[in-house]
């Protein structure tokens, strides 16, 4: 997608060497979220560059996300962009579907060839606290409120977020925070581990690339490989785990004889 396509799905995508920063890009309505939002982000993820390492993904303004935007779920909305309250004429197969296309949207911040850090700063409301969740790390400012917001709409979480919530917090806190729709502070998020830290508001941005610049730091297979190693480790057996481990390890031994190799001739 073109710059001009993307800030009209309400984002902005920057490229700096081993770095993209997505921004969400709709600060006068504390960067709400739209289907069209989730199939752009789908499309971003979809052509990262290879050589990308770390993947920042932040609001624009003083709110990360306020979560769905209200006038998706409006029968009666008329600006023609297609809507969550369109999939009520749609057969369950059909909506099924189409959540499976906004899911996209959230699920390629998962992938195992970058790191990627969610920056928070004010409101990460339902949609936004699921995209903060989609990401491996979440930095957040002083001023962050989280909230699961579905329930208090007669809904459920859908768009990926509720298997890291259980994974970084456990299932009863998870089904607390979900089933009360309740705001969860900064420093009880560092506090539960849904955060690595909590600073001030105008340190967020130096914290963050501060990350970045340790992420970056190692060899990438490295990186990558423990990443992919450390996703799946909870659902696997310990047998194979090691046996993934020393798979990991070969590759890793085989590429840094390589270079040590190459270095030797230059």
């Amino acid at each position: 997608m073109d710059a001009d396509s993307l800030l009209e799905a309400g984002l902005t995508y920057d490229v700096e060497g081993p770095v993209a920063t997505i921004t969400l890009h709709r600060p006068d309505v504390r960067n709400a979220q739209t289907p069209t939002m989730w199939r752009a982000l789908a499309d971003l993820g979809a052509a990262l560059p290879e050589d990308v390492r770390v993947v920042v993904v932040k609001g624009e303004g003083h709110s990360f996300s306020a979560g769905l935007d209200r006038s998706m779920l409006d029968p009666a909305n008329a600006s023609g962009e297609e809507s969550v309250a369109g999939l009520l004429a749609l057969s369950d197969a059909e909506v099924s579907a189409t959540i499976d296309a906004y899911q996209r949207g959230f699920t390629f911040l998962r992938d195992p060839r970058f790191v990627s850090i969610a920056a928070v700063q004010g409101y990460a409301i339902g949609a936004g606290f699921q995209l903060a969740l989609s990401c491996d790390l979440r930095v957040l400012a002083h001023d962050a409120q989280l909230c699961m917001k579905e329930s208090a709409l007669g809904l459920v979480p859908d768009l990926t977020g509720t298997k890291p919530l259980v994974e970084c917090v456990g299932y009863a806190r998870a089904l607390e925070i979900c089933a009360t729709a309740r705001m969860v502070g900064a420093d009880e998020a560092v506090a539960i581990g849904l955060a690595l830290t909590s600073v001030p508001a105008d340190e967020l941005d130096a914290t963050v690339a501060d990350l970045v610049g340790a992420l970056t730091a190692p060899l990438v297979g490295a990186v990558r490989e423990t990443k992919h190693l450390l996703q799946g480790a909870a659902d696997r057996s310990l047998d194979e785990q090691r046996r993934l481990e020393r798979e990991a390890q070969t590759r890793r031994f085989r590429e840094l004889a390589a270079l040590m190799g190459a270095g030797r001739q230059e």
